[in-house]
Parts: C-alpha cells; sequence; structure tokens
C-alpha cells in the first residue's frame, strides 16, 4: 500500500477504529497459476489488540468467515499469508471547491491494508464462537441488539458450510487522503463542503478532516 508521508494515520487508534466503523473487508490471498489470486468481502471484527498499541498492530487477531464453497476457502490453509483491506469514508472532490485555477480534481478517501497470515479453524464449536462473535459485535454496533439465542439450533444446521479463519497481522498501514496538501482555506472549503451539503459518506469525510484539524480521534 503506496501512503505518502502527509496522508499517514495519525495514531494506529485511526486504524482501528476504521476497521469497527468498516468491517466489511475484502480478504486477499495468492491462488495456483490458473486461478490467479482470489479476493472475498466478507465481515472481519477484532479478536485481540496489543495492550502496548504497537503502531503497526503486529500481533493483534481478527476472526473472519466465509462458504466453505468458496475455492479460496479451499484454496486456505493454515498459515497462508494475506491482506485484509478496508475501505472507510470516501468522497470526490470537484475543483470548483478550489479558490484558485488552474487546479485538478482529486478524491479523498479513507482505508486500511492488514498485512498477516490466516490460520483456519476447525472445531465446530469453535466455528460456532466465531459466527456467535460476529453476530454479537455487528448486531452491537449495527443492528438493534438481536438476541440470537432461539436460532444457535439454526447456526448449529449451518455450521457445515461455514470456513472460519484467525487473521494474525504482521503489519498494518492506513491512508487518510483528507485534502493536507491543500492550504488551511481550501481544507476549510472542502470540508463545509461535504459537511452541508454531502451524503454520509461526504459527511464522514468531513467529520475526518475537521477530527485531523483539530488533532482528535
Amino acid at each position: 500500500m503506496f501512503v505518502p508521508a502527509m496522508y499517514r494515520e495519525p495514531d494506529v487508534r485511526w486504524i482501528v477504529e476504521l476497521m469497527r466503523r468498516n468491517p466489511l473487508a475484502l480478504l486477499m490471498t495468492n491462488g495456483d497459476d490458473a486461478e490467479g489470486p482470489y479476493a472475498t468481502h466478507l465481515p472481519v471484527i477484532p479478536d485481540r489488540l496489543p495492550a502496548d498499541g504497537s503502531a503497526d498492530l503486529a500481533g493483534a487477531t481478527l476472526l473472519g468467515h466465509m462458504n466453505r464453497a468458496n475455492p479460496q476457502w479451499k484454496a486456505l490453509r493454515s498459515g497462508t499469508p494475506g491482506v485484509l483491506s478496508f475501505a472507510g469514508p470516501h468522497a470526490y472532490v470537484s475543483p470548483t471547491l478550489y479558490p484558485v485555477t488552474p487546479s485538478a480534481p482529486t478524491w479523498n478517501y479513507t482505508a486500511a491494508q492488514l498485512r498477516g497470515v490466516i490460520d483456519t479453524i476447525d472445531s465446530d464449536e469453535e466455528t460456532l464462537s466465531v459466527v456467535r462473535s460476529t453476530v454479537r459485535v455487528l448486531e452491537g454496533d449495527f443492528g438493534r441488539d438481536w438476541d440470537m439465542t432461539g436460532s444457535i439450533g439454526h447456526f448449529r444446521r449451518i455450521l457445515p458450510g461455514v470456513g472460519a479463519f484467525r487473521f494474525t497481522v504482521t503489519r498494518a498501514e492506513a491512508i487518510f487522503k483528507l485534502s493536507q496538501e491543500q492550504s488551511a482555506e481550501t481544507r476549510d472549503r472542502v470540508c463545509r463542503h461535504f459537511a452541508r451539503e454531502g451524503a454520509g459518506r461526504q459527511r464522514e469525510v468531513a467529520e475526518y478532516m475537521n477530527r485531523l484539524t483539530e488533532g482528535e480521534l
């Protein structure tokens, strides 16, 4: 992942927050010569984060699962290296927001990439635990605290088709490209436009721009 110095995240907590707010990740692994690389979109949740606040999240673990019929799952072996890519808020920046001419359009965006090692989970009970943990986290963050108790039997029936895994991070990096290359006046114009006239994701970009300016998480 190419990250110019001016766009690097100010703190590792920004990466953790981006993952939690945008849990649908893209898992990428190598395939064989015939298939080429594999990539699957799937929800991923944090399992364990380093207590020392490691700058690159080395040693952190995440949990995910996919359909066992997926060719990517069939190619996975414990110890397989992979990349998890998380896309955060993003928005097109029109030159009409710039006070000078000539200028060029661009795109403000946020994203994180985690490199690491994948370990497949073989135990039915541990796979069920991953599914339950995923439901608990996502329902708490995005749902209405649905009580899954009455559906555990259903979970067990579909469990043979579920492939769960643990992803151990070796390195993490993120880009928060938020008009840092522009003057304070231009950044303010872009931010106010997104906050006032934008849809949900533009307003989220404006939120990050404000927090970056104020040095807050």
